[in-house]
């Protein structure tokens, strides 16, 4: 493999694995000042957190164990795109749950839930609209829109793009 593939390739796994790990564990795991389960489960009944994270983790840990079967030579072409689509929707999903609301605003019901889930976790960013995403979200969608971003660039890498070194990386002769 292509030093430079397989640079992305990497990168790539080690987003995915820490999307399964965040999934299956902010809802459940208390991680304060960066969570609130108690604040979580006022909204939630165990049954729908149970099904919410299986609906949500099942695809990523679906992928990432796929995208490990290869770890060690080129992604397939269909794998690359799947990737890029699946990380797409799922960045598609986190805009339309937290910044569509923040910049543009939202219902008075949204911002009292999230308010009553996330009011009391950590957060940098200002409130707006009555909300702010708490600094767990925002990790969770920057590692998604770098997942993207590097799905992307495996999908729209040509050949001679692969074959270049990564920085830093020695030519193998």
């Amino acid at each position: 493999m292509h030093v430079r593939e397989h640079s992305w390739q990497r990168a790539l796994i080690a987003l995915e694995a820490f999307h399964v790990l965040y999934l299956l564990t902010h809802d459940w795991l208390p991680l304060p000042p960066f969570n609130d389960i108690a604040g979580v489960r006022s909204q939630n009944t165990t049954p729908r957190l149970i099904r919410d994270t299986l609906i949500n983790t099942l695809p990523m840990a679906i992928l990432l164990g796929i995208s490990l079967r290869y770890a060690d030579r080129p992604f397939p072409r269909w794998l690359k795109w799947i990737t890029a689509i699946l990380y797409g929707v799922f960045f598609a999903g986190e805009l339309q749950a937290w910044w569509i609301p923040y910049v543009f605003g939202t219902t008075p019901d949204r911002t009292a839930r999230y308010r009553a889930m996330f009011g009391k976790t950590h957060a940098f960013l200002p409130e707006r609209n009555g909300i702010v995403p708490n600094t767990m979200h925002v990790v969770l969608h920057s590692a998604t829109l770098a997942a993207l971003l590097v799905a992307l660039r495996l999908v729209t890498m040509t050949a001679a793009d692969a074959r270049q070194p990564a920085h830093g990386a020695r030519m193998e002769r």
